[in-house]
């Protein structure tokens, strides 16, 4: 029920977000109507479609989104010859021949008492504007229904978000027909009020033909809900770690994997009598990262009192899949404990997990007593192993102390300072862009960066093909610059030709020095030698505002995500 709620709430904000406001005018166009019979529709056909789309993008290939592209093309063209027939309404045959007059015709049929099939159609038009405008909260649902695959479950989550975008959207479209009556009471000036209209609805198809509505507008913070939408997530996610200490419930078979690491495959049978922690990690999270110095440390305390850890390794990104790249983590990072390696999403799905890291705690009958999300409360999980022990075997004798741990490199806990958000390089969840060019998605183009970079914003440099889930360089000399807060800065690297790639950083136009992370030296060279996260920046004194270059010296690289500690 939490995540319908959620869903809701994430639906209802999105009229605050900046992808959003570019829509706005196509609602307003038709609030001075009968809202049963024209703003009613609208919103109907609108949630319909998104909810038709989201769901299919969620579980479809590269075609869908083409499809999906086109659709948003045709409503564009839609749109704008409505709005242009707001505004030339008269003259709509001479000013552009046929195609304004069809704009005119459709104008006047959605203008009728009877305007429910017209209305509709704006509805699926908005519908498909709408549909790529995305905050952590519809990424959450997404992100379920790619992986269960298209069920009743998702399209209902999406349905409820969908609702909740057309609830505000509704309380706005009947507060914007007042506002327009009153206008036209005023001034006395309705013609000028509905060119008006019309004037926004051809902005908002200019804004949004050009990308500005997910790259500009959401350079703006004041506008942006993303923040406010991760709270609520982390908070319902206590909630739900909180009901799940008090209600246990029975942990599900443990499906096939990929492939194991350090160990033959493991079942029920195998593992009957054992207190179990499943550990969904993979091997490029920074948050999975710090939590591994506790993972081994508890290995190699309590393996021997009956503690088994099994780290689930489910891939964000798809190199991420690649056995090869998986196996010499494990082997780099000393993880000693078995890895199932779940590619298929079988585990994770199983247990209904959406989060790296996740720790599930089980005990000796086979039950989940305890459950924790991301980083921190080690104590707490400890205590409860220790707990669950003294459960399987009454006459064990146990160090209650906890372990000491102190983690080094990427492994390193996270400062407590202020930091930027993780931010992906890839088109599909890309935000705070500032180069001035529109994106081509998977075409080769070149970028620039502007003058100055306001906080939190990354801009890149040279010939590049952005990608759905990375930015790749096209030739020697590109670049990429971020204006970031925090201790650390890492970078998810990759070379796209297997070859390796030789970068230079610098912090604030000079040498890092002192301040250069584990990947890089003193003077800013480094190389990307294989798909993995490099920790390329680590203040040693206060931390501050700073702008981080690194120049790749050689085709090829692959930049897929920023993360910050």
């Amino acid at each position: 029920m939490l995540i319908f709620i959620l869903a809701y709430i994430g639906g209802v904000l999105t009229i605050f977000s900046p992808c959003v406001l570019p829509v706005l005018p196509f609602i307003f166009a038709r609030s001075e109507q009968s809202f049963r019979d024209v703003g009613l529709p609208i919103l109907l056909g609108m949630a319909a479609t998104f909810t038709l789309l989201a769901s299919f993008a969620a579980v479809g290939g590269a075609w869908l989104v083409e499809l999906n592209q086109y659709g948003r093309y045709a409503a564009m063209a839609l749109l704008l010859l409505l709005g242009t027939a707001l505004i030339f309404p008269a003259l709509s045959g001479r000013l552009m021949h046929p195609f304004v007059t069809l704009g005119g015709r459709l104008q006047q049929h959605a203008d009728r008492q009877n305007s429910l099939k017209g209305s509709l159609l704006l509805g699926v038009a908005v519908g498909f504007l709408w549909a790529p405008c995305a905050g952590p909260i519809l990424g959450l649902v997404l992100a379920g229904a790619a992986l269960n695959g298209a069920n009743l479950y998702s399209a209902l989550l999406l349905l409820v978000f969908a609702t909740g975008a057309a609830t505000s959207l509704g309380v706005a479209l009947l507060a914007g027909g007042r506002v327009f009556k009153l206008m036209k009471r005023g001034l006395g000036a309705e013609e000028w009020v509905r060119r008006g209209l019309g004037v926004a609805v051809v902005a908002g198809v200019v804004v949004i033909a050009f990308g500005w509505d997910t790259r500009f507008l959401a350079q703006f913070s004041f506008l942006s809900t993303a923040s406010t939408e991760q709270q609520l997530i982390e908070k319902l996610a206590q909630r739900s770690d909180v009901a799940a200490l008090a209600n246990t419930r029975m942990a599900p078979p443990l499906p096939d994997a990929t492939q194991w690491f350090n160990s033959p495959p493991l079942n029920a049978e195998s593992l009957r009598g054992k207190v179990v922690l499943v550990d969904f990690w993979t091997y490029s999270c920074i948050n999975c990262l710090r939590t591994l110095p506790y993972l081994k440390a508890w290995d190699e305390k309590y393996r021997a009192q009956g503690l088994v850890i099994i780290g689930v390794h489910a891939p964000e990104f798809a190199f991420e899949k690649d056995l090869r790249n998986v196996g010499q983590a494990v082997r780099d990072l000393g993880i000693q404990y078995p890895v199932a390696v779940d590619n298929q999403y079988a585990i994770w799905n199983a247990y209904q997990n959406q989060y790296w890291p996740a720790h599930y705690l089980i005990d000796a009958q086979g039950r989940i007593r305890h459950q924790h999300f991301g980083e921190g409360a080690y104590q707490d999980t400890e205590q409860m192993i220790q707990s669950l022990l003294k459960e399987a075997h009454r006459d064990l004798a146990l160090n209650e102390d906890f372990v000491q741990v102190a983690g080094a490199g990427v492994t390193a806990a996270a400062a407590g300072a202020q930091k930027s958000p993780e931010t992906y390089l890839g088109y599909a969840r890309q935000e705070n862009l500032a180069s001035p060019e529109a994106i081509k998605q998977d075409m080769p183009a070149r970028y620039s960066a502007p003058h100055k970079l306001k906080p939190d914003q990354w801009a890149l440099f040279g010939d590049w093909q952005i990608a759905k889930e990375a930015a790749l360089l096209q030739v020697p000399g590109g670049a990429i610059s971020y204006r970031f807060q925090g201790r650390d800065l890492h970078l998810v690297l990759g070379s796209h030709s297997g070859k390796p790639v030789r970068f230079k950083v610098t912090l604030d136009g000079k040498q890092p020095g002192a301040d250069h992370g584990v990947d890089i030296d003193a003077q800013g060279n480094g190389e990307v030698l294989g798909q993995r996260l490099y920790q390329l920046i680590r203040q040693n004194g206060a931390t501050k505002d700073r702008i981080f270059r690194i120049e790749f010296l050689d085709a090829d690289a692959e930049a897929f995500a920023f993360t910050f500690g």
